[in-house]
């Protein structure tokens, strides 16, 4: 059964944070959704809407702030031919099926209706649906998208599972996996691994992955960060168990700091310029070193929309991870603008943690 996810109000579209929050609950309970869409309170379209939604055949998921609750109820009462009851405060329709605070259930023509009122600042109420569709996300690195697709595809078919393919950065793809009714997701991601031995993970949350295994291994992680400003840290650090891991990073944005604090050559932030191959190498050798972890990613780039120069144009950005008998460092050019490179460099760095220890990260 496919899914459908509506917000009625302006909040959702304006407060980013709680935005993410609600998109993180939503997909953590019951998986994507097919469609999403926003409406204000009082858009007059919205009854109609509703209407249209009840006719796809698609369950439904409704966020609704706290004035469009009780309006979204009566909406519903009346396209269903339902009347409405006060249970526990709230104004719902008699044909609910289960009802928890703010959150309510109905069937209807053999779809099921989940309205949520949401509020900034506190935990979600309860989404009373189940996952309809089990899935799961494959990632596969340095594989062409094309060769990639071509094999996957007619492996998904014979199993009865829908592929979507995702471009996280070049050499690094997402393949989300999603069974039919009568699918066999186990034994198409245990078939597909075996094509890619050596180059595949499968798991919802790669940074998870990196933690489960560097916990695993008693291994430790540190960062020395400038273009990206701290997200590598923020990458890993909004995931619980990280601090198994992870006991800091340096976010060195001047040269003063990249010399102060990671023993980076003056001379040679002079001669070639913080972003460089030989700055990248120096501060990844000076995290090592201040940290005594295993692993060090360092990232420096020109991340823009100023900054760029003929030789070094902005996107141009380098990275450099290490263990203490690896090195690897590459050059790189981003395009975007200036959150989509920071967000494109730190995925890179991640890409290179992975194939800097494949024994470790994919076996």
């Amino acid at each position: 059964m496919k899914q459908q996810l509506l917000f009625i109000g302006n909040t959702f579209r304006h407060n980013h944070s709680f935005e993410r929050y609600l998109a993180r609950h939503i997909e953590s309970n019951i998986g994507q959704n097919d469609t999403i869409s926003h409406f204000h309170e009082s858009d007059k379209r919205l009854f109609l809407h509703l209407e249209q939604m009840l006719q796809n055949r698609s369950d439904i998921l409704i966020v609704t702030t706290q004035n469009s609750f009780t309006i979204v109820g009566k909406f519903l009462s009346t396209i269903t031919s339902d009347n409405l009851i006060l249970v526990e405060g709230m104004l719902i329709p008699s044909q609910t099926i289960s009802y928890k605070r703010n959150s309510y259930l109905i069937a209807y023509n053999e779809l099921k209706i989940n309205v949520i009122l949401a509020e900034e600042n506190k935990t979600l109420p309860a989404i009373l649906f189940e996952k309809s569709e089990e899935s799961q996300i494959l990632h596969v690195f340095e594989v062409e998208m094309h060769s990639l697709q071509e094999q996957l595809k007619p492996l998904a078919l014979s199993h009865d599972i829908r592929l979507s393919f995702s471009q996280i950065i070049d050499g690094w793809i997402q393949v989300h996996a999603q069974s039919n009714r009568f699918g066999n997701l186990d034994r198409f991601l245990s078939t597909a691994k075996k094509s890619y031995q050596g180059s595949s993970i499968s798991t919802s949350n790669i940074v998870i992955h990196i933690i489960s295994r560097l916990q695993s291994h008693k291994k430790k992680l540190t960062f020395a960060e400038s273009c990206t400003g701290g997200l590598l840290s923020y990458f890993f650090t909004r995931e619980s168990g990280a601090s198994n891991v992870f006991d800091g990073s340096l976010i060195t944005y001047s040269n003063v700091l990249k010399a102060n604090w990671l023993a980076v050559d003056e001379d040679k932030l002079l001669q070639y310029g913080a972003v460089s191959s030989e700055v990248v190498e120096e501060m990844s050798e000076g995290a090592l070193d201040v940290s005594q972890a295993d692993f060090a990613l360092s990232v420096s780039g020109i991340a823009g929309p100023d900054g760029g120069t003929e030789l070094k144009p902005v996107g141009t950005v380098y990275i450099s991870a290490r263990t203490n008998d690896k090195l690897q460092i590459e050059h790189l050019t981003f395009h975007g603008d200036r959150n989509y490179v920071q967000e494109q460099s730190a995925y890179y760095a991640i890409k290179m943690l992975l194939q800097i220890d494949k024994e470790l990260f994919f076996k």
